[in-house]
């Protein structure tokens, strides 16, 4: 029996996630997750490529607030701002992505913590930010600030699978998914073309290739040739080494750990 063994959210682009028992989800993906990003001065996004140390950043939400915090560092909590004067910002392909500026003190907090000058933003209430029409179910489908896709989905086994084969296991904080699926057979979920979750529908609609961020400890910060080297050797795709599958929501609902995975299609 398939069933949704984990539910992550990222409320910032790069930083920790948390795990939830159950969460709303929405076209964008789940409520919340990705909806924040650390920006440069020219206002183009920040990730752990540039700044491995975002990863020890947590964030913690509390209704329409948040409080950040860092190892050894004060902790800072403010409001989110949704609405009001709005910038252009850039994620990879996406330019003039609108959004709203979180303020100086959480401006100076990340740059005090990276030892860089940066801003933080979230993304303008009603804003859409159209996913590659190439692999879009439906005209409108969107995501926040997500490299490309609303949700991301691996299953336990497919990690079993991998650690199988590494010297030293790996989390699977690793690879950052929303969705942990558990009761299939190893990279199953490459094959499913729509899945249901409750109520909520969701599209499979691309692989996810994995990049250098699966090389950083997200403990230590510390980084290695693995996984990159063994996906790339038995999960080698024309996108790159392959790890888990990327999603569409077709549908808003809510989900709950423990809940059934019925695969549609």
């Amino acid at each position: 029996m398939l069933t949704l063994s984990n539910l992550t959210y990222y409320p910032i682009k790069a930083c920790r996630g948390f795990d939830v028992t159950e969460s709303n989800i929405e076209r964008m993906g789940l409520e919340h997750d990705r909806r924040l990003m650390v920006i440069t001065l020219e206002n183009k996004f920040l990730t752990q490529r540039e700044y491995p140390k975002l990863a020890l950043v947590t964030p913690t939400l509390q209704n329409n607030s948040i409080t950040l915090s860092a190892p050894n560092f004060d902790s800072l909590h403010f409001p989110i701002q949704t609405t009001g004067y709005q910038i252009p910002v850039q994620i990879w392909k996406s330019e003039g992505v609108q959004a709203v500026d979180q303020g100086d003190e959480t401006a100076e907090w990340f740059s005090n913590w990276l030892d860089a000058p940066v801003r933080l933003v979230h993304i303008a209430d009603g804003y859409k930010r159209k996913v590659s029409a190439e692999y879009a179910i439906n005209d409108d489908d969107h995501t926040g600030f997500a490299d490309g896709y609303p949700v991301l989905i691996i299953s336990e086994e497919s990690l079993q699978d991998l650690n199988g084969r590494l010297d030293s296991a790996l989390p699977m904080n690793r690879f950052r998914p929303n969705l942990v699926i558990k009761g299939c057979k190893p990279f199953e979920e490459d094959s499913w073309k729509r899945i249901r979750i409750g109520d909520v529908e969701l599209a499979l609609v691309k692989p996810c290739a994995r990049c250098e961020v699966t090389t950083i400890d997200k403990e230590t910060l510390e980084r290695s040739k693995e996984p990159l080297k063994t996906l790339g050797k038995y999960r080698k795709h024309k996108l790159g080494a392959i790890f888990g599958m990327n999603a569409i929501p077709l549908n808003s609902g809510r989900l709950k750990v423990g809940g059934s995975v019925e695969v549609i299609e």
